[in-house]
Formats: C-alpha cells, structure tokens, sequence
C-alpha cells in the first residue's frame, strides 16, 4: 500500500545500510537507530496507531460514570461495555492476524484503525443503551487487530538483540494515548455538562483517520519476512496454529495473555470509577491521579522492554505478574480517608500492570514462524483478551455487595493465571525473525 519508491531489500530489511555496515546501536537509542529508515517509518506507525487505539479504548471508561447516569444504568450493565468489546475485539484481532499473514501488515494495519475510529465516533451518536453496547462491540473488531499487527510490523523490522525494546517502545504508547484521553476527558468535562461531555469524547475518536494518511505514504512491510510469508502455503491458517508442532505454544500462548489481561482490564476499567465513587474525587481530582497512574505506566513498557531483553522474556513476564498482583492488593486495601497514599501507590501499580506487557511484542513474535505469526499473535492475544474479558464484567456485579475496591482483588488472581501459563512456553530471546 506504500506509494514511496521501494529500496532494494538488501538495503532496508537489515539494520545494516547499503555498504553493509551496522549503524551505530549504542546507547539510550540504540535500538531506534537500528531499525534503520523504513523500520524508523513503521515504528512510527505501528506507536501512532496503538497510541490512538488506546485513545478511543480510554473514552468509555473515562466517561463511565456520565454514560451510566444518562441511560439509569447498574454496575453490571456498565461492566457488560468492556467485556462485550475486549470479547468482540478476541474475534477482530483474530481475524487481523489471519488477514496480515495473507495481504500484508501494512494493509491490515490501515483497515483496523480506520474500523475502531468509525464505531468510536458511532458511539456518541447512540440513542440508548444497546445501541451503544452494539456500537463499542464493533469498535472492538479494530481495537482488537492494531496492536497484533502493528507489533508484528515492528518485529520482522527489530534486531533479536533490540527487539524487547523496540516493542517495548511500540507498547508505551498505550500509555501516551491513555494520557491524551485524560487531558481531553479533563478540558471536556470542565466546559461541557456530562450529558453531552460523553459524546463529545467519542466524537473525537475520528483522529486515526489522520495516521491512515501517513501509513499509506510511508509505510511497508519488511521485505524479507514479506517473501517468506508470499512463498509459505499455510500463510493465514487457523488450522496450523493447532497442528501438534503449535498446539502446544497456541494453548499456554493464550493463557498468559488471559492472565495478563484479565488483570490489566480489571484495573483500567473501574479505577476511574472506583475514584469518583468510593473516593469521592471530582474530575479533576481524577484526573490527577490517573496522571500519576499513566506516568508509571509509560516508565514501566520503557523498562520492561529493556529488562525483557536482559532477563529474558519469561523472567520479566513472572516478574511482573508478582509485583502488579501485590500493587493491587495494596491499591484496593488503603483504607478511606489515605487518598495522599493511594496516590503514591498509584506510581507502581501502573509501573507494574505496563511492564509486564512490554515482552509481548517480541515473545509472541519470536512463538510463531513468518507465515502464520500474524495469525498466532493475533490469535492468542486476543482470545486471552476475550476470555480475561469476563473479569471487568464479574468486578462490576461484585461491586453491588463488595464495593469497587474490594472486587478489585480478582484482578489479582489473574496474574497467577499468568505465571502458570509460562510454564508451557519456551525461553525465545535472541531468536532472529525472518
């Protein structure tokens, strides 16, 4: 889909340049440098289009509280939003790795952007209720496949060497599009009464259109992993990621991610709520302390991307998995009236939740050979995304008798499910991708 001239392969599908040599990989940014100019170019699509993914994830969670007081709406029917989009989206993102492996990242890339920004701007024209369940339901099939694709993009780019943190950069943009929706959720809220607040915040859901231009003109796939994928006869098969050399990998793939992002949606779905409600905070209350939460965050993919790299895949994944277990154990038992402390453990535990994330990318990747990595990644992913979907949901009818903060520690349990999971899957750092 590129409409730049291509270079030849054997200058822009290594890290080395035309006369063969490596450029300069030291440093802060040495893994930037190493991408060389067209992995530079779809680095900077692959975070653009995660960052506004997470923009147009952030609107319904941030505007929560407004949405369930215009429709009369219940802790469990608010809880039923996130987990009818994180399921819908197992199905969107399963779908976008089967459709990376048979027409290219790029083209996959440019179709899940524009279909979450469509159904995040249908979200605030909604009229009632299941018109806006079936809206965010649909927003998920794009808000699903980004992030696999894009990941997927930037791996075949990355050297094995930089490739926990090049992903793990690609991840901190889920951060800075989370920190976006905040500022905009603040300025929104402050000038506009809540009942149109809300819908003002999808409305501005149509930014990625804006990304599409620039993938379009700049971007492709890596030409080496691209031949590899063209001349493969199981490229974009279901079927061969359940054939015994992958069965294996696909189940205990899918059952970390479960964990992981049961326990990850669990938090960014309710704290919002579990600020406004339980702590009494008003909106710019809440906002500064999701800015401490979202600063922690973006640190924590920054250094889990380079400890993912250090200690390897599975060790920064457990690692995590404990520490954001007891971050929310902490979070959810301060007692009422310690808002200063909650907001100094709010530092960690978005440090922690984001961390863990940070080896995704390149583990996922690395499972997975060049033609069917799109459709594993985007499988496992996201199936784990579908069925850690229920633990928003079962937060939100717990809520009724235990509170927000004390339904909070399922989130916890999720984690374990994490560390399990690592058990079946095999150490992948250093492998190279071609």
């Amino acid at each position: 889909m590129s409409t730049t001239p291509q270079p030849h392969p054997a200058a822009q599908d290594s890290p080395a340049g035309p006369q063969g040599q490596l450029p300069d990989a030291g440093g802060p940014f040495g893994w930037l440098r190493a991408l060389g100019p067209r992995g530079r170019r779809a680095f900077a699509g692959a975070f653009g289009g995660y960052a506004l993914d997470s923009y147009d994830y952030f609107t319904l969670p941030l505007s929560m509280v407004a949405i369930a007081a215009y429709f009369s709406l219940d802790s469990g029917q608010t809880g039923l939003f996130t987990t009818v989009t994180l399921v819908v989206s197992a199905v969107g993102g399963a779908l976008a790795g089967v459709l990376a492996d048979r027409v290219g990242r790029v083209k996959a890339l440019m179709l899940t952007v524009i279909t979450y920004a469509v159904f995040t701007v249908l979200c605030g024209f909604a009229p009632n209720y299941e018109t806006l369940l079936v809206f965010r339901a649909l927003q998920g099939l794009g808000f699903g496949g980004e992030w696999a694709v894009g990941a997927i993009l930037v791996a075949e780019y990355a050297t094995a060497k930089h490739r926990g943190r090049t992903l793990g950069g690609i991840q901190s943009a889920w951060a800075v599009g989370w920190g976006l929706a905040v500022i905009v959720y603040t300025v929104v809220y402050q000038f506009l009464d809540e009942d149109i607040a809300w819908r003002v915040m999808f409305f501005t859901g149509a930014l990625p259109a804006l990304l599409v231009i620039y993938v379009r003109r700049n971007v492709s796939d890596a030409p080496k992993a691209a031949e590899a994928r063209r001349q493969s006869r199981d490229k974009g098969s279901f079927a061969a990621i359940f054939k015994p050399g992958l069965l294996r990998t696909t189940l205990f793939a899918g059952l970390l991610s479960t964990g992981v992002q049961g326990g990850y949606y669990t938090l960014s779905t309710w704290i919002p709520t579990y600020l406004k409600t339980e702590r009494g905070l008003s909106v710019v209350g809440t906002g500064g302390y999701l800015a401490v939460l979202i600063s922690g965050a973006f640190i924590g993919y920054l250094t889990g991307g380079y400890l993912t790299d250090r200690l390897g895949r599975k060790k920064n994944i457990a690692l995590f998995a404990f520490l954001s277990a007891l971050c929310i154990l902490a979070f959810s038992a301060i007692p009422e009236g310690s808002n200063s402390t909650l907001l100094v453990v709010s530092f960690p535990l978005g440090f922690c939740m984001s961390a863990i994330f940070s080896g995704f990318g390149s583990f996922l990747s690395e499972l997975y050979p060049t033609a069917v990595r799109g459709t594993g990644q985007g499988f496992t992913y996201n199936a784990g995304r579908g069925v850690g979907a229920v633990f928003p949901t079962l937060v939100g009818f717990l809520a009724e008798s235990w509170g927000v903060g004390g339904a909070l520690v399922f989130g916890a349990l999720a984690y374990g499910i994490a560390v399990v999971a690592l058990l079946g899957l095999p150490e992948t750092r250093g492998k190279e991708l071609t």
